[in-house]
């Protein structure tokens, strides 16, 4: 059996804030979101929308660009996410 590969995710929730994720499976990770039983972030901050989706080669490559994503700013962040809709 294939391991799913690995997707570095964002989010937007309905306050506008931006929450960054990794999962196999982005579509039944943003439903678990929406449906509270998500990460505690995004609970009181529904309903979430994907914004932004890269794919990782193994679930450490995802982990290491959760984080960098993490420690960029907003502003850094909604760049990226416009870069990618270009």
């Amino acid at each position: 059996m294939t391991e799913s590969p690995w997707v570095v995710y964002l989010v937007e929730c309905s306050d506008e804030t931006l929450y960054a994720g990794i999962t196999t499976d982005v579509e039944a990770r943003v439903a678990k979101h929406n449906e509270g039983i998500g990460a505690k972030y995004t609970r009181t901050r529904r309903p979430v929308a994907l914004v932004y989706e890269e794919q990782a080669v193994d679930r450490g490559a995802a982990l290491k660009r959760e984080h960098e994503i993490k420690q960029m700013s907003a502003a850094e962040k909604r760049r990226m996410i416009q870069e990618v809709a270009k």
